[in-house]
């Protein structure tokens, strides 16, 4: 029998902190005020629960002063990691080097161009600490001013990839999200590095919740995440999460072989009752052609799934850390406003 009584004194454990991942690339004209707005967030978070908050910008190889810019904002109330990359790895690197540099348990990502609000943080921290969700996640209300081709090509892709996928994601789920500490403990543990985070989000499981939000209006510069960015994220999702490709492709040899099947028949149908002639050069030219683009469908589709494999048997790390920097609140408060910076030798 255990008898030995707790300390009298002892101070209660702090529970787990939050933080706030930002992967940003070319986002110079618009980050310090990002920044400012994200920390008036957590300032209001701090005020109303006993909760560490850090901020960790993720600089996805940025061509302009993105990298400058974040090694100088300030670090008043919250600590500050910047973390600059190698070179431009893309988006779900940038995450995952959030995610490997989250310090304080729950994690949370946003994009940099301004468009997830600030003020949706508390909300989400919300649902978390009080509701007890480990996933909670954001979608659009609505796509209506939207483009109707954009909206179609939405639901065909959330169509496809939930059709072979082993676990259903949400229509238009983002990438702003929160994790609780055992949820961004799960996805850590998944060796793949061809990642699709809203898919792996969805898999790990856990109690999660949706939370619906009006995007903002970007206030600086364009998006470079334009049409040819958005199908080869497609791409990458569909190969890294879902077998639906390959199903389809399944379906389609499936499908023309049965309609060769019926022409066939017909053929002879043709030839031994109703005595005709079928012309043989049109018929054969066009069954070559379309047997021989099915066949390199299908060759381009496997193409993708040996290069996801190829991928994986190499086992390259995902991202380079060129430059990590951290700066502490507290350290700013004293009055010591240096911080611990190292570098990729």
């Amino acid at each position: 029998m255990n008898t030995t009584a707790p300390r009298p004194n002892a101070t209660p454990a702090r529970p787990p902190g939050l933080s706030i991942v930002v992967p940003v690339h070319n986002e110079a004209a618009g980050l310090a005020a990002l920044h400012g707005r994200i920390a008036e967030a957590a300032a209001r978070l701090q005020a109303a629960r006993p909760l560490d908050v850090e901020i960790v910008y993720v600089d996805d190889g940025s061509g302009d002063a993105t990298a400058a810019i974040a090694r100088d904002l300030p670090a008043a109330s919250l600590d500050v990691q910047v973390i600059s990359l190698s070179r431009n790895f893309g988006k779900e690197a940038a995450l995952l080097a959030g995610l490997d540099h989250a310090r304080l348990g729950a994690v949370l990502f946003m994009d940099g161009d301004g468009q997830h609000p600030p003020s949706l943080i508390e909300t989400l921290v919300g649902h978390w600490r009080d509701g007890g969700y480990d996933v909670v996640y954001t979608a659009k209300a609505h796509r209506e001013n939207e483009a109707l081709s954009r909206r179609l090509g939405v639901k065909t892709f959330y169509a496809l990839i939930n059709w072979g996928a082993l676990t259903k994601i949400p229509e238009d789920a983002g990438d702003f999200r929160l994790l609780s500490p055992r949820a961004a403990a799960a996805l850590r543990q998944l060796p793949e590095r061809n990642r699709f985070f809203k898919g792996l989000a969805s898999w790990i499981g856990f109690r999660q919740k949706r939370v619906d939000y009006e995007p903002e209006v970007r206030a600086h510069g364009r998006s470079t995440f334009g049409l040819h960015s958005l199908i080869g994220l497609s791409i990458e999702g569909l190969t890294s999460f879902s077998v639906a490709p390959l199903r389809l492709a399944s379906m389609l040899g499936v499908l023309l072989a049965a309609s060769a099947l019926v022409f066939g028949a017909w053929t002879v149908v043709e030839t031994l009752i109703y005595a005709r002639s079928v012309p043989g050069y049109p018929s054969l030219v066009v069954g070559i052609m379309v047997i021989g683009g099915v066949q390199l469908i299908m060759i381009g589709i496997m193409g993708e799934y040996i290069g996801k494999i190829l991928s994986e048997l190499k086992a390259r790390p995902v991202y380079f850390v060129a430059e990590h920097q951290l700066k502490r609140a507290d350290a700013a408060q004293d009055g010591a406003a240096e911080a611990e910076r190292t570098a990729a030798e």
